[in-house]
């Protein structure tokens, strides 16, 4: 029988599109635009924050759009950064000090299953990439670390404190994380590091980690601050560090009560401590650090950033963030969670159930240690619930249970099983189940490392605005790296965030406006004015990346692996070419205020641009096309400016109707939460 349909010999398939094209790295780029410029000690960039204020006024919703010009400025030299943990000699702590070593000393080793070379496999900054956009042959990307001068993991120089005494190469031989062969090699080097004595108050940890505790601090709560101060004092100057940042990565502790005048405000807090009432050993080395001008970050569950603490980094001008590294089962919720409810599908049961070996899983076998995990990770969902009214009312959201048990022979690999059961259409039910297993140390440390390379970028970059001109840093409070964390920490009054992908654009966009002058197609949403995110912080020191200079095509090459980018200047207006691009720059098609061309084709959605209907989805950006889509024809405005786009290409005019365009994946949604962070695609 002669076969026939799509697949008969000879038979062209106009659904089926060309495989797409593999994309190419750009390890160093150059940006030229008017809109960037660089000095000695600074890149500057500025960048139009256009975004849609909707409010009701008389029983009528009305949409009003806004925009805000930022000035943002970051140091270009890179300091010395010093990283000092609190639990230093913990499965985390050993493992990523461990794996910071091997990699500098570029170390291999044998397995079962073969030679294994050291990596940063699992960091955000390291180990993923952005595109920057499209060239000549694709889409052009470039390695996360690369957006910014940035420190480098190798170069951080490692201290901390340990209730236990062992130092770290019998710490990391104790925690059973790293392959023998591996550490072998690596114990001649950390036998020679040592924690400090830490802070110990028993009623906040599990009993059983009393055992451990034989490197404690003696004195009240005040003279154990003083100590922990000189200890900072001590590492910076012994190890020739530019800046310090400190991370608790010890037990977690149990929830401190928030009592009026003990721990509410900056002053009670000094007080309490001065006194010696009730401070938990997270907060005492939080107020520690404030003090002396280090940035705090919480790797655990507790609260340890109490209304007191919050005030007094205010005060201070000191970043703190936190709370708990979002690693394995909880990062994989946030994702699925927010697809399910994306797709329309209505969750209403997730259950988490873990068990685990190490001394994470020893000390959350109590009650109280257990109740501060469940909190951090039963509050991953709820924004994604509260964001979709048509599926769920003002009191209604999923039933979530979380289990965590101590079964000491799995040790440092965690399994995580999850039931999630969600109503479908016309009364059905779906039900997807999922056993993970998280080798829990191996996926926290580049965590680690990404929150302190993170936190140091960001004490570099400040920005102004044209209606206050004054430079200043981004709020005490980063809720920036929420992306990396289960329970993010944001400023009063700013909603929380816990959707992926969001918080990974987050990163990405701020990234993205200091050294481009745009973002990735998706503007910060938050109302109008500067995003809470924003704050007030003085700037921070200065840090080194190469200026542009001269004309080049849009995708061309100057020296080796020099990607330069041009961005057309608005000065030129409408109908100017654009250096190096495949069709020029047409008149603009008034009716919907686009600088797209008139009459060709756009190839990616397959829709004339000739027409009164904008050619991309509202809000959402032609990916490699110079420019942003600006107010509809309808009057509505999308969320970008009109301003050229980093990519450096116009997509090329079609004549041909019959041809394919090209798949849409990849395009930004038009996410219009009011965080204070950029939404960005939800894949």
């Amino acid at each position: 029988m002669r076969p026939s349909g799509p697949d008969a010999p000879g038979t062209a398939d106009a659904r089926r599109l060309p495989p797409a094209a593999p994309g190419t790295m750009a390890e160093t780029f150059l940006v030229e635009s008017p809109d960037v410029t660089y000095s000695k000690d600074f890149i500057e960039a500025k960048y139009t924050y256009s975004t849609v204020h909707v409010c009701k006024e008389n029983g009528v919703t009305k949409v009003r759009p806004c925009s805000t010009r930022f000035t943002f400025r970051t140091g270009r030299q890179v300091p010395r950064l010093g990283l000092m943990l609190v639990g230093w000699g913990g499965n985390n702590g050993t493992t990523v000090t461990a794996a910071v070593l091997a990699n500098r000393l570029g170390l291999s080793w044998m397995t079962k299953t073969g030679r294994k070379k050291a990596n940063y496999y699992g960091s955000l900054l390291q180990a993923s990439t952005v595109c920057l956009g499209t060239g000549p042959t694709g889409d052009v990307y470039v390695p996360f670390r690369d957006l910014l001068p940035m420190v480098h993991p190798n170069d951080i120089v490692f201290d901390g404190w340990d209730i236990s005494s062992l130092n770290l190469a019998e710490a990391m031989r104790r925690a059973e994380v790293l392959d023998w062969p591996l550490q072998e090699q690596l114990w001649p080097h950390m036998e020679k590091m040592k924690p400090r004595p830490s802070i110990y108050i028993p009623e906040f940890i599990a009993a059983n980690q009393e055992e451990r505790a034989d490197n404690v601090l003696r004195g009240s709560k005040a003279e154990q601050v003083e100590q922990i101060r000189r200890d900072i004092r001590d590492f910076r100057e012994s190890s020739g560090v530019d800046k310090v940042i400190v991370l608790w990565t010890a037990n977690t502790e149990r929830f401190c009560d928030v009592v009026p005048g003990l721990n509410d405000t900056a002053d009670n807090l000094l007080r309490a401590i001065e006194r010696g009432l009730e401070v938990s050993p997270s907060t005492l080395f939080a107020v520690a650090s404030i003090l002396e001008g280090c940035a705090y970050i919480n790797g655990s569950p507790q609260n340890t950033f109490v209304p007191g603490a919050v005030e007094l980094a205010a005060q201070r001008r000191v970043f703190i963030c936190g709370d708990d590294f979002k690693s394995g089962q909880t990062k994989l919720k946030s994702v699925l969670v927010d697809f399910l409810v994306g797709a329309g599908l209505k969750t209403k049961s997730i259950v988490s159930y873990n068990h685990l070996g190490n001394n994470d899983g020893k000390n959350l076998s109590a009650p109280q240690q257990f109740r501060s995990k469940e909190i951090s990770k039963s509050n991953v969902v709820d924004d994604t619930v509260q964001a979709n009214p048509v599926l769920y009312g003002p009191h209604d959201k999923p039933d979530h249970c979380v289990v965590i048990k101590y079964v000491p022979y799995v040790g440092d690999s965690k399994r995580a099983l999850d039931e999630y059961t969600s109503e479908i259409m016309m009364g059905g039910t779906n039900t997807i189940v999922i056993h993970n297993t998280c080798e829990d140390s191996l996926l926290a440390s580049p965590i680690i490392l990404d929150l302190a390379v993170l936190t140091e970028l960001c004490q570099r970059i400040t920005f102004c605005t044209e209606g206050d001109p004054e430079f200043q840093g981004f709020h005490s409070v980063l809720s920036i790296v929420a992306f990396l964390c289960k329970a993010p920490l944001v400023p009063e009054g700013t909603p929380v965030v816990n959707a992926l992908f969001r918080q990974r654009s987050c990163i990405e966009n701020i990234l993205r406006y200091p050294r481009l002058g745009v973002s990735r197609g998706v503007a910060l949403p938050g109302g109008p004015g500067v995003p809470p995110s924003l704050g007030d912080r003085s700037p921070g020191a200065a840090g080194p990346v190469v200026a542009a200079a001269g004309g080049s095509p849009c995708g061309g090459l100057d020296g080796p692996g020099a990607r330069r980018l041009r961005v057309p200047d608005p000065a030129t207006g409408p109908g100017a070419p654009y250096p190096g691009c495949p069709a020029p720059m047409g008149a603009q098609d008034q009716r919907v205020g686009c600088p797209a061309p008139v009459g060709p084709r756009c190839t990616r959605f397959g829709v004339s641009t000739s027409g009164s209907q904008c050619p991309v989805p509202m809000g959402s950006q032609c990916w490699g096309c110079p420019i942003l889509v600006g107010p509809s024809a309808g009057g509505v405005h999308h969320q970008q400016p009109p301003v050229p786009n980093a990519g450096g290409a116009q997509f090329p005019g079609v004549s041909s109707a019959t041809e394919p365009p090209y798949p849409t994946q990849g395009v930004p949604s038009t996410s219009r939460s009011q965080h204070p962070v950029p939404a960005g695609p939800s894949s």
